[in-house]
């Protein structure tokens, strides 16, 4: 059977687009007062004019303390307004437009959000250097209606999918992982019980928005971190949620922000301009310190498509291929190994017209050099640094 040409039309559930190219989330940085602003509609904008399929907002937290910062969105009727205006402009640039949903758990600033952190298992946060909460089973409780909730509120303001986050040891991510879920409750133990949270959460939002949107998870295939989540269990809790049959695709990622960031990423790691957005005593340790948690791997093409790969032979849902996408060469491998979609980031914050100069010219290559430099711009709004 011939591969679809990765540039034709797809359906993602019941949301059809114009193709199989989609921006991944990427923290914009763009939204000072936790609602949105001309700066991330414009963001947005670039990439659909640039060719993408379809752009995701990140992040739109389900609740307040669910933040990584006080800075983001959190969904709420406040919000609809700014979020139509996006969804709106979007749209008339003839792309999609997803809204990442989530609760950033253990990797939320309660420093920043004025609330305490949650996690499955008491713990202190390497990032706000505070402690953090043991979630209660009331807790989770509303943190997946509140998923249900702001899933409504994304369909309410234009949106054609919504990504539930379920990596990076944010909230979901921290229960399936081992080494930070220490609980012996109906959310701990087993995996089937580290799993409980994701499974309430996706049907919750599938009871909330039936087919009127498509919805997609983003889900770890590993930590990267000794003792965390890892690739057999990730194919377990993959199969579970397949079979519940309440997402339209999975989008597999890797790595914690919370203990191991650049497993995600790959490439340069860049210390000093990470230390150079925090206040000097601060600076001079992350400085000392910061390679322990800034580690550095070595870039290569499609870093995740060993991993992702087995995930695609046990699996019939469609995927999205995520991990260091940046020629028309590998998004044809993609489509020929199976996976549905794929999905780009830091190139495309190089130029974000980078898919419209790959179905012009298959040979074009990106200009990213994966530098990871855009990382600490997520303070002052991400962005390339090398872009004037």
């Amino acid at each position: 059977m011939t591969p679809p040409e990765v540039f034709s039309p797809a359906k993602l559930g019941p949301v059809r687009l114009r193709n199989r190219v989609l921006k991944s989330a990427t923290f914009e940085g763009a939204t000072p007062d936790a609602l949105v602003t001309g700066r991330l509609v414009d963001f947005h904008v670039r990439h659909a004019a640039g060719g993408i399929g379809m752009t995701t907002v990140a992040y739109c937290a389900v609740a307040p303390e669910g933040r990584t910062d006080r800075h983001q969105i959190w969904m709420r009727p406040d919000a609809v307004p700014g979020l139509r205006r996006l969804t709106d402009a979007v749209h008339a640039e003839g792309a999609a437009v997803s809204a990442q949903i989530g609760h950033a758990g253990p990797v939320a600033n309660g420093a920043s959000n004025r609330l305490p952190a949650l996690a499955p298992s008491k713990l202190f946060s390497p990032l706000s250097l505070q402690p953090i909460k043991a979630a209660t089973a009331g807790d989770l409780e509303r943190i997946t209606a509140a998923h249900a909730g702001a899933a409504r509120l994304a369909a309410e303001s234009g949106f054609d999918a919504v990504e539930i986050h379920f990596g990076h040891n944010y909230l979901v991510s921290s229960f399936l992982s081992p080494k930070l879920n220490r609980r012996d409750d109906a959310y701990g133990g087993s995996l089937r019980n580290r799993a409980k949270l994701a499974l309430d959460i996706a049907r919750a939002v599938r009871e909330a928005v039936g087919d009127r949107i498509a919805i997609t998870a983003k889900l770890n295939m590993d930590d990267g971190v000794p003792g965390g989540f890892w690739l057999d269990e990730a194919l377990q809790v993959a199969r579970w949620l397949e079979a519940d049959g309440g997402l339209d695709a999975l989008e597999l990622t890797a790595g914690s922000s919370l203990l191991n960031p650049m497993y995600l990423f790959t490439g340069d790691a860049p210390l000093r301009e990470f230390a150079a957005t925090f206040p000097v005593p601060q600076r001079w340790g992350v400085r000392l310190a910061g390679r322990a948690f800034l580690k550095s791997y070595q870039f290569e093409e499609a870093f995740l498509l060993e991993r992702a790969r087995q995930f695609r032979a046990e699996l019939d849902l469609p995927l999205i291929l995520l991990g260091g996408i940046t020629t028309k060469e590998t998004m044809d491998r993609a489509m020929a190994e199976g996976f549905a979609f794929v999905a780009m980031a830091r190139a495309l914050l190089r130029e974000p017209d980078l898919p419209k100069r790959l179905q012009e010219d298959p040979a074009a290559r990106s200009l990213c050099i994966h530098c990871n430099k855009c990382m600490p711009t997520i303070y002052s709004g991400t962005r390339c640094v090398l872009v004037p």
